[in-house]
Order: C-alpha cells, then sequence, then structure tokens
C-alpha cells in the first residue's frame, strides 16, 4: 500500500516532545523525510537542549525512516528560516509545514507583564509567520505546498488567564486564512488544527480544587497521537481540496470549527445616535448575543 507522504519533505516545528513529536513520527511512518525542529526550551520558553529533537530523530531511523534535527528558535526570523533551509540543504525540497512550536506564560490579565505577552506572541504567531514566510518563496516556485498551523480554542471560544495565548492564536487563524487566499493560484493550501490532547503545556493548568483535577484528568485520557493522522492527511496529497479551514481534534473526533460570519442585523434608514443604539440596536440583537464561554462549556461532553 503506498504510503500517503512517500517522500515529502515536512518541517515540524516543537517536534521534540507532545503533539510535534506524534507527528513527526507519523509522518516518517508515511514516507515523510522530516526536519525535527526542537530547541528544547521548558514549557515556558527558558532554558535549551538537543535532546529532545534528538531522541525523535533517533526513534524516527530506528524505525526505518529518514529525519534530521534542527534546534533553532521560531520566535526570530533569520533562526526561523534557518528551520527551512535544513530542509533544503538536507532533502534539496519542501513539500509541508507544521507550525506547532509554542510556550505557555499564562496569567489573569491585570497581572500579565509585556514580556509575558510579547513572548507568547512571538514563538506562537510570529514563529508560524516567519517559518511560513521563508517556506512561501519555496511553494510558489514549485506550485505546491501545505500549511498545517496550530490554533486553540484559548483563542476560538476563550479561557481564563491566556490572554497572550488566546490572542496568538486567533491570530494564526487570520493568517492561515490569509496565506490560502494568497497562495490559492499557487496550489498552496492552508489550515489550522485545534487539539485537544495532553501535553508539557497543558501540564501547567492549576489543579488545586476539585474541579480543576477531573478537567485535567480527563484532558490526560486524549494522547497527543490522536491528533497526528489528521495533520498527515492535511499534508497530504489526499488533502489537495481542503483550505482555508480549522478542525478541532479531541481523540476520536473531529470537528470542522465556524468562521466569523453576520448573525444578526438591525437598521435605520435615518441612521443611528447613541440613543437609538441603545434603545433600538442593542435590545434587537442582544438575543444573538455570545456567552462568555470557555472552552470547556462549549466541549462539556467527554471525549469519545
Amino acid at each position: 500500500m503506498t504510503k500517503s507522504l512517500q517522500d515529502k519533505v515536512i518541517v515540524v516545528t516543537g517536534a521534540g516532545r507532545g503533539i510535534g513529536r506524534e507527528i513527526a513520527l507519523l509522518c516518517a511512518a508515511e514516507g515523510a523525510k522530516v526536519v525535527v525542529n526542537d530547541p528544547g526550551v521548558a514549557s515556558d520558553g527558558s532554558g535549551s537542549s538537543a535532546a529532545p529533537a534528538e531522541e525523535v530523530v533517533e526513534e524516527i531511523k530506528k524505525r526505518g525512516g529518514t529525519a534530521v534535527a534542527n534546534f533553532e528558535s521560531v520566535a526570530e526570523a533569520i533562526p526561523a528560516s534557518r528551520i527551512v533551509k535544513t530542509a533544503t540543504d538536507h532533502f534539496g525540497r519542501l513539500d509541508g509545514v507544521v507550525n506547532n512550536a509554542g510556550i505557555l506564560r499564562d496569567m489573569i490579565f491585570h497581572k500579565m507583564s509585556v514580556e509575558a505577552f510579547e513572548a507568547v506572541i512571538k514563538v506562537h504567531l510570529m514563529g508560524s509567520f516567519y517559518v511560513s514566510h521563508a517556506a512561501a518563496r519555496l511553494f510558489r516556485e514549485q506550485e505546491s505546498g501545505s500549511f498545517v498551523h496550530f490554533t486553540s480554542t484559548s483563542g476560538l471560544v476563550g479561557n481564563f488567564g491566556q490572554a497572550n495565548y488566546a490572542a496568538a492564536k486567533l491570530g494564526i487563524v487570520g493568517l492561515s486564512k490569509s496565506i490560502a487566499l494568497d497562495m490559492q493560484r499557487f496550489n498552496v493550501r492552508s489550515n489550522c488544527v485545534s487539539p485537544f490532547a495532553w501535553s508539557r503545556m497543558i501540564g501547567t493548568i492549576p489543579t488545586e480544587t476539585e474541579a480543576e483535577k477531573a478537567r485535567v484528568a480527563k484532558i490526560q485520557q486524549m494522547g497527543p497521537e490522536k491528533i497526528a493522522p489528521v495533520v498527515s492527511y492535511l499534508l497530504s496529497d489526499a488533502g489537495k481540496e481542503v483550505t482555508g479551514q480549522i478542525f478541532a481534534v479531541r481523540m476520536n473526533e473531529i470537528f470542522l470549527m465556524g468562521q466569523s460570519r453576520p448573525l444578526r442585523s438591525v437598521h435605520r434608514s435615518e441612521g443611528w445616535t447613541p440613543q437609538s443604539v441603545a434603545e433600538h440596536a442593542m435590545p434587537a440583537l442582544k438575543a444573538s448575543f455570545y456567552k462568555l464561554d470557555r472552552s470547556a462549556d462549549v466541549f462539556g461532553w467527554d471525549p469519545i
């Protein structure tokens, strides 16, 4: 049986652990040559280690696959471009990019430092841009390629204490859609995946109350390996008609997520005043207001 990614070259950022590791392993098993990028930082972005990326490369080779390690940070443009260069230097081309690298600096908004906000934006949003931008020229020239970016229901829906992470993850949705629109003419596609899975970053969630402990226990059931098949599909030729979409993956469930569209409208032929907005517009629209939901409120049933 033909492997779905046979001879394709795939870059996976943050591939030393968790979801990224499982994606790298599956892509290699499906025949891809994989650049395993990971600087080996802690969940908050501190420190560095070559071990995580090297261990994944060794695991891929032990299983008969092909991979090379890269230790650059995605958070700066030039190092990020070297991740893409690693693919072309070692394998002569690039066919897919998975923007999975991330860190967390959670804090309730009024206590969040500027540094914590900027650090998370740099890794998630700017990192996705830097790596994608470096790859886009290659994809344009060869008139093919696939981007898979990682978003989160923290941005799509909402969560406590994650203004930096939510802003970055919702920004990635806009980035992905713009890439999909701009590069469709070159047969380049771009999609987002919002994962529900246990990882080091999820491991930073507080577990002080019984409700928090129960929530984390449910998340721990969702292995990172459950995310990889959808990502591998989106990188493959079988996914060539799929672009500009957002998929959430939770254990054995795959959700197509909504995108912002008008819900309801009101108008006055003479135009609006602050008073008529208060008396007419808001009462008419209020029934369609979104609640201040968190991700757990929207996905309130146990994973399947």
